[in-house]
């Protein structure tokens, strides 16, 4: 194996959840990490172009990223991730994403790591497992690896202090952001969304920015048979923030199953908060968007107005 390994990551998916352990852990192998850029058009394309119809738009665009990728570097990083526990799985597409890419770019080099608890698959035995691959000593992949998770969960903490910061330090309106990470803050999917908001003197918060061990168990409050671990995770932010906000904004992508599910089941079952639902496609026009954001925004301004009203009355 030559020294100068060059690891390519694309910008979508699992990468806005473990950027930091991915990065960290390569860059104490030495291994040069490179990058896929912020989603724009031709990711968008290509990655359409890739992808059966039937795929939601989240993972068309992390096909456009692999696509991107192809001939920049040795290898490309695509886990597998099938569950944490009992009651404790992911949606499939993190299960398949391995074969999917596999199967539509043959000529790429991947690299992998498992996660499957339910067959002994740990996150620990994939990274070991990774660096030997690499041709790396299991000491160093082994003080690799820890420092990757010191420093992910350091900055999971830290993200979360901030935003309580935000919170008690902002008298403006609050709209807590119901979406995965990677739909959040790709360029696509959740920036027209939160930009608009910030345009309009919104303070966003944000769901995954929350401690996820917190919300997790959180999550109960809504639904105590629950599965997917990355949805309990944001749904239990709903009470976390609850007092401190002045509405929700739900953000997904169509057709995801599991969030189609969980955030309807969230509209039907919280009460005294205003929530609004966001269903992006590739064909999403971004003035109808905006048009829907300042509705929602309106008819929370004049509830809060008519609350302040009842009170001096």
């Amino acid at each position: 194996m030559k020294d100068n390994i060059t690891i390519g990551i694309p910008r979508a998916f699992l990468y806005f959840k473990y950027q930091y352990l991915w990065q960290t852990f390569f860059a104490e192998l030495n291994c040069q990490v490179i990058l896929s850029p912020e989603t724009n058009k031709k990711i968008l394309k290509d990655g359409i172009d890739a992808s059966i119809d039937e795929s939601c738009l989240s993972a068309k665009i992390y096909m456009g990223h692999l696509a991107y990728l192809r001939g920049k570097a040795d290898f490309i990083l695509v886990p597998r991730i099938v569950g944490f526990g009992r009651k404790e799985e992911v949606c499939t597409k993190f299960n398949a994403l391995y074969d999917i890419v596999k199967n539509t770019f043959k000529e790429v080099n991947l690299l992998s790591y498992n996660v499957d608890r339910a067959n002994q698959e740990s996150e620990f035995k994939g990274f070991m497992k990774m660096g030997r691959e690499l041709g790396k000593n299991p000491v160093l992949v082994l003080r690799a690896y820890l420092k990757g998770k010191r420093l992910q969960r350091q900055k999971e903490l830290q993200l979360a202090e901030e935003q309580e910061r935000l919170i008690l330090g902002k008298d403006k309106l609050k709209l807590l952001i119901i979406a995965h990470d990677y739909n959040t803050y790709d360029k696509v999917v959740g920036y027209p969304v939160v930009k608009h908001l910030e345009s309009l003197g919104i303070v966003p918060v944000y769901a995954d920015a929350a401690d996820k061990k917190k919300t997790a168990l959180k999550s109960r409050l809504i639904s105590d048979t629950l599965y997917w671990t990355f949805n309990k995770e944001l749904i239990g932010a709903i009470d976390h923030y609850q007092q401190n906000i002045d509405g929700i904004i739900f953000i997904s992508t169509f057709p995801c199953g599991p969030d189609s599910l969980v955030n309807e089941l969230c509209l039907r079952k919280i009460k005294g908060v205003p929530m609004a639902n966001i269903i992006v496609d590739e064909l999403q026009g971004e003035a109808g968007l905006q048009t829907r954001i300042e509705s929602f925004v309106d008819i929370i301004m004049e509830r809060k107005k008519t609350g302040r009203e009842a009170q001096i009355g």
